[in-house]
């Protein structure tokens, strides 16, 4: 009952007892009890309407190096304060920071969640202009939920829509959207990358490309849209690719059916230290996991890991409380995790093709 009267006032602030337990459907006394027994949480007006406490949370990055996903999960594990709780959030962006798609796709989809539900999000670019810059060129602030206040101002677009498809090794963040998918992302994704990377990776970067596409239109169980982007980091010679939903995540739609269609999986889970991790390397590992009994279906993953292995790619997965990594050495694929993080729905992938490596493809 506590979680869901937080998660209404959220939403609705300002809201008197009889209201909140209309709503929910909860008895009104029991209501009342909880109201009055969490004065940390909620507070009552003079006309006797409840709203949450005000907690507001900030996370700053800073400093004079590129900022990478585990930047950003280090930060929301080492603040004091938990932004799952907080009736508003602030992202801190200072200094000459060089945020990586890996860290933005993150920090997109997590401000995206949190707005949508009831939080205040405000993202701080007063001390970072050129990152503020940055990002408008790349449409980030497309993608990024309007509600999101960004200081100190949010851009217009013009300067994103001046520059749209004019660098090749650039492909701006573009909207996921299963109500009105634009099916040409795939294309434009595999396009820029042939142009960075050579020809000898048309083949399989569409492949890969439309494949997690394709999984993030049929299987995030979300009207939330996710995103795709793409860009080339000339200093390093790396590609990163990243494609981020916010549904229910692959661990969210497989696991309910795996005691009944996979129990060999199911009892890798049992004893494993974390089940979400064991059942994802699996998919990596087997294909052919779905949640679905169509042949040839829940090889996306799969076919995206055989292909980046091939390439010497990194790839990381984050799933909602844990991210599984898998790169390769001179023993073969390896998979390394780490768990424990910050709640974040959906699934968020990043290929990185380091173009310095020889393609072992035939």
């Amino acid at each position: 009952m506590l979680d869901s009267i937080t998660a209404f006032l959220k939403k609705n602030p300002d809201t008197k007892a009889r209201v909140i337990a209309a709503q929910l459907d909860f008895d009104r006394a029991d209501v009342s009890r909880v109201l009055h027994s969490h004065s940390d949480l909620f507070q009552q007006d003079a006309v006797y309407q409840w709203s949450l406490v005000e907690k507001s949370c900030r996370i700053e990055f800073s400093g004079r190096s590129w900022l990478i996903a585990k930047n950003f999960e280090d930060a929301l594990k080492q603040t004091s304060c938990s932004v799952y709780d907080a009736s508003s959030v602030v992202f801190v962006l200072k200094g000459d920071v060089k945020p990586m798609l890996d860290f933005l796709s993150r920090l997109l989809a997590l401000s995206n969640q949190l707005v949508a539900t009831g939080t205040s999000v405000t993202i701080d670019f007063s001390e970072s202009r050129s990152v503020l810059s940055y990002l408008n060129r790349v449409e980030f602030f497309g993608v990024l939920n309007s509600r999101i206040a960004v200081l100190p101002k949010r851009p217009s677009g013009r300067v994103a829509n001046a520059h749209r498809g004019k660098n090749v090794g650039v492909i701006e963040f573009r909207a996921i959207d299963p109500a009105s998918p634009e099916n040409d992302t795939p294309k434009l994704l595999q396009s820029s990358f042939v142009s960075c990377a050579g020809a000898s990776y048309s083949k399989v970067a569409f492949t890969m490309l439309s494949e997690l596409f394709g999984n993030v239109l049929e299987h995030s169980g979300t009207a939330s849209p996710g995103f795709a982007c793409l860009q080339f980091y000339k200093g390093s010679r790396k590609i990163q690719v990243v494609i981020s939903d916010n549904g229910l995540g692959i661990v969210g739609t497989l696991a309910p059916v795996v005691p009944r269609k996979y129990p060999q999986v199911h009892d890798l889970m049992v004893n494993s230290e974390h089940p979400g991790v064991a059942l994802l390397t699996e998919v990596f590992k087997r294909g052919s996991l779905s949640m679905v009994d169509s042949d040839g279906r829940g090889l996306g993953i799969w076919r995206s890991g055989d292909i980046a292995e091939k390439f010497r790619a990194k790839i990381s997965v984050r799933q909602s409380d844990f991210e599984l990594r898998v790169h390769h050495n001179h023993a073969g694929v390896q998979f390394t995790h780490r768990a424990e993080l910050a709640p974040l729905q959906g699934t968020h992938i990043c290929f990185e093709f380091k173009l310095d490596h020889e393609s072992n493809a035939a």
